[in-house]
């Protein structure tokens, strides 16, 4: 049988005549069906993508979850005034500190979702407080998307230099022989020098009283007044340490910092495998344009990336840590398991 020339079946199929051969009619059938479901994709996505372009058009806030002062403050606003310069539109850093997180978690996740709100904070929020709050007013794993990273944040076991002890060892052997006369400081419950305290407590086998504050500034403010005996310090205290109003002991990482080489690590120390190490970085509402989550992340990274930043994260004693949004939320899953053994251990509650 002669088959048609393709050019009249095609005029056959636009004239809404049938076609003669049952082969091409399905070959025509399946293209024009191809071709809807590109138009479709196009019309669905072409909005969102001019909308991502055209954005931002107004100021973009960053809510940090924690009070001024403390890391997740410093490293917002260290980051916020390169970011403002790269979007054009300024960076406005707001304080909404309280729950370990929480208070400042709720507020980004029920704002719109236009990537004119986001979170700076703690891996804390994602990591440990789903696992010490028995309600919490959302879902930080589905009301919140990552956007980037920022900091791979250290603790710091340091005392006041009053305190008997002059090293970790001799410091260790003081606590433990006055069980519950010493007290350390952290930035609430739930908080990582919170849990820090929690593992050295466990692993040292001693007994200290927990005192929590509403950030670790606070905290930072009443061991250099003689209120608490030590804490775990985010790296806003290493000022006090070069100044010799604080004595540092040890290391709350897998490895030495690069700025106190000759500080040894907990590990080292005979508490094996101690790691109180999390990631700071910035969430968006959930539903954030993917375009919009991209920009950020791509320009962060850079920012994360820059001499000035790398220095300004290492005075803190941290580390720059750029990672892609899916990378970041994978690293906040794997906190999260190794965080909420110690906290089932410690029966840890925020409530």
């Amino acid at each position: 049988m002669k088959t048609q020339n393709p050019l009249v079946q095609a005029l056959r199929l636009a004239q809404g005549k049938p076609l003669n051969s049952p082969m091409l009619s399905a070959m025509w059938c399946a293209l024009f069906s191809a071709m809807f479901i590109t138009f479709l994709a196009a019309a669905i996505l072409a909005p969102a993508k001019a909308w991502a372009q055209a954005w931002p058009a107004k100021p973009v806030k960053v809510v940090v979850n924690f009070p001024p002062g403390g890391a997740a403050d410093q490293i917002a606003r260290a980051i916020s005034l390169p970011l403002q310069e790269a979007l054009g539109q300024p960076v406005v850093v707001e304080n909404r500190g309280g729950a370990n997180g929480n208070v400042g978690g709720e507020v980004v996740a029920k704002s719109a979702a236009d990537g004119y709100t986001l979170l700076m904070s703690s891996g804390g929020m994602v990591s440990v407080n789903p696992h010490i709050y028995t309600k919490m007013a959302f879902d930080p794993t589905k009301d919140l998307t990552p956007v980037a990273s920022a900091a791979r944040v250290l603790v710091f076991l340091v005392s006041r230099p009053e305190v008997p002890g002059a090293n970790i060892k001799d410091f260790m052997a003081h606590v433990k022989a006055n069980p519950g006369r010493l007290s350390y400081g952290s930035a609430g419950n739930g908080s990582s020098p919170h849990l820090a305290g929690e593992m050295f407590k466990s692993q040292a086998q001693l007994f200290a009283v927990h005192v929590p504050y509403r950030g670790a500034a606070p905290a930072l403010q009443d061991l250099l007044a003689g209120q608490i005996d030590y804490y775990f310090d985010p790296g806003i205290g290493l000022n006090q340490v070069r100044a010799g109003k604080l004595r540092l002991l040890a290391v709350g990482s897998p490895k030495r910092s690069p700025l106190f080489p000759e500080v040894p690590t907990l590990d080292e120390s005979g508490l094996k495998g101690f790691d109180a190490d999390t990631v700071f970085g910035f969430y968006a509402p959930s539903g954030t344009p993917a375009p919009v989550v991209e920009r950020l992340n791509r320009e962060i990274n850079r920012i994360l990336g820059t001499p000035a930043l790398r220095d300004r994260i290492a005075a803190l004693g941290g580390e720059a840590l750029p990672l892609t949004p899916a990378q970041f939320g994978a690293k906040a899953m794997e906190d999260s398991k190794r965080f909420g053994a110690i906290i089932k251990e410690r029966n840890i509650t925020g409530d």
